[in-house]
This record gives C-alpha cells, structure tokens and sequence, in this order.
C-alpha cells in the first residue's frame, strides 16, 4: 500500500510539474485542478478573461493524453449543440446519433455563463450520471469524464449566472488571478516565439488517471475527521451570514477532496488540515446568501473562514 502511493504521489507531481511548464506560477489552482481530476469531479473557474483558464484547460488534457474538447458558450446556442443529434441516414432508413462535444473524457465549458440556464441544463446529466440521453437513448460517457468550466464573473455584461443545482455539480470552484510582474515576464520570454503548449508532451494516460482515482478511495478518513467535515458543513446551515448551506453532496466533496489533496502530499491518510485547506473551494459556491450586491463570493468566503475558527479541530489543544 505504501509503495503505491509513492508512486501515485510521483506521478501526481510529474502531472503537476508538466502543466507549469506552462501556466507560470498558480500552484495551488494546478494542485486543485489535478485533484478535481482524481477525485472523480468537475471543477469551475471563475475569472476576468486572459488570465489562462483555457490554456490549463488544455494543459491538463494534454498532460493525461486525454481526448479533449471545447464548448464556446453563446446566447443563441442550443442543448443539441452540446450533447449531439440524431440524424436520419436515408441510405440506411434509420437515425444515426452523432455525439456533440460533451462526448470527450476532457470538456471545456468555455464562458459557460454566456448561455441561458435551458443550455446550461445540458450539462446537469452527463455530469452527474456519467451519461446523456438524446431521443430517449442514453449514451455512456468515455472514462475518465471531467467537465472543466470556466466563467467571467458576473459584473460583466450579457451573463446568465448559474443556477444553484449547476453550481453544485462542480467539486471545486477556483479563481486563477493575475500574475506577479515577475510571472508576467516570463510568460513574454515563454511565448516569444513560440507557445509552450505547442511543446508539451503526455506525462500518464486515461487509464493512470483511472487507477490514480481509484488510489483516492483508500486514503484512509479517521472517524475524528469524518466527524469534522460534517461538523463544518453543518455549521454552514446555521450560521448567521448563510440563508441555504450545504447539503450532503457538499460532504461527500469535501471528504473525497481531502482524501486527494492527502495522497497529493504523498500521504495515505487524510489530516484536519487537507479538510481547512478544501473548506473554502468546495463549499463555498454551494451556500445560497442573502445578499445580492455582487460580493456574494466575498461573503461565502467570509463565513467559512468564520466557520472554521470556530468548529473545533480534532486532536488540537484547546487554546492553542
């Protein structure tokens, strides 16, 4: 058991160390990425346009030789333009059913808040079944399946915000922010005559992918963790700031989150702080607050901050 999760930690780290060849300093969003990868969910990133959410995007599918497609959300896009169409063949008499792009084991859901919620509802079935329906026939999705999205936040003009049974299909929500002056010269010298994407080679495969996910389930969650990931999500449906908190999809992410982030560390067991470290991507864009000002996001974080001063952590000394 230990040397297999050696060796899953190396080859998490090789996966890492390829994408930052060419996304220049955004560990932690890299990190959290990857773990979205292995534990079996789809991640969303918010942030204002050119910042690099597409190029991880391709990064990470590259790196997993995974086969990769893109959505470019619009208005006037339709739900068959997502999960594909079936058309009558005439030579056979029958109807073919030709798969849209959601049909691939990478998706990016480019700007997928530029589409109306009718559009968006596409998505709520091949992400949380594994499948999509077209005519009443249900198509299995490939293995491994990751829906990666990405939208600009919601100040911007001709947006529709996701709505909350959308957000809570994601595992991770992240932003990917600006660059230091020093990152930003870099990615000048990088892409001066070439873009290094355009040179990065595969580090694993699907079917690494498939036995990396399969090494997150046996992370082993002591009863004194597993106690305290719902202790925080139970604080979330109390407390003051919050007028919905999470529900037990909201656990379930949080406790397969910490078990990826353990073995990410090169670890086979989970600690208190892999769940403090998860608490604010996982959670935060499932908790419904009373204020609509535009500092939704702002506040959510707030609260869990508050949240996790206050739930206790097991094995801490209290005052300390």
């Amino acid at each position: 058991m230990a040397s297999e999760i050696v060796s899953a930690h190396q080859l998490v780290a090789e996966i890492i160390g390829n994408i930052e060849k060419v996304v220049v300093g955004k560990r932690k969003a890299i990190e959290l990425a990857v773990i979205a990868v292995i534990s079996q969910g789809h991640l969303l990133i918010e942030d204002a346009p050119g910042v690099g959410k597409t190029i991880l995007a391709r990064s990470l599918a590259k790196s997993i030789n995974c086969t990769f497609k893109r959505i470019q959300f619009t208005p006037d896009m339709l739900p068959g333009d997502i999960t594909g169409v079936s058309v009558y063949n005439q030579k056979t008499n029958e109807f073919e059913f030709r798969p849209g792009p959601i049909v691939s084991q990478i998706v990016l859901a480019d700007e997928i808040n530029r589409a109306t919620p009718k559009v968006q509802s596409a998505l709520l079935e091949p992400m949380e079944e594994r499948q999509v329906t077209v005519d009443g026939i249900t198509y299995q999705m490939p293995v491994p399946f990751h829906v990666l999205a990405t939208q600009d936040p919601i100040e911007y003009e001709g947006l529709f915000p996701l709505p909350e049974a959308q957000l809570d299909r994601f595992l991770l929500k992240i932003s990917l922010g600006y660059p230091s002056v020093s990152e930003e010269i870099v990615i000048m010298e990088r892409q001066q005559y070439i873009h290094p994407i355009e040179q990065l080679s595969p580090i694993a495969d699907a079917a690494d992918i498939v036995t990396l996910q399969e090494r997150v389930k046996n992370i082993y969650v002591d009863d004194l963790v597993k106690q305290y990931i719902a202790a925080i999500v139970e604080a979330t449906r109390h407390h003051h700031s919050i007028y919905l908190g999470a529900s037990p999809r909201g656990s379930l992410a949080l406790f397969r989150t910490a078990q990826a982030r353990a073995l990410v560390q090169g670890r086979d067991y989970v600690m208190p702080d892999d769940v403090k470290a998860l608490a604010e991507p996982v959670l935060a864009h499932r908790l419904i607050l009373p204020s609509t000002d535009g500092a939704q996001d702002r506040s959510a974080r707030a609260s869990i901050a508050e949240i996790l001063e206050k739930v206790p952590v097991p094995g801490a000394i209290p005052g300390r």
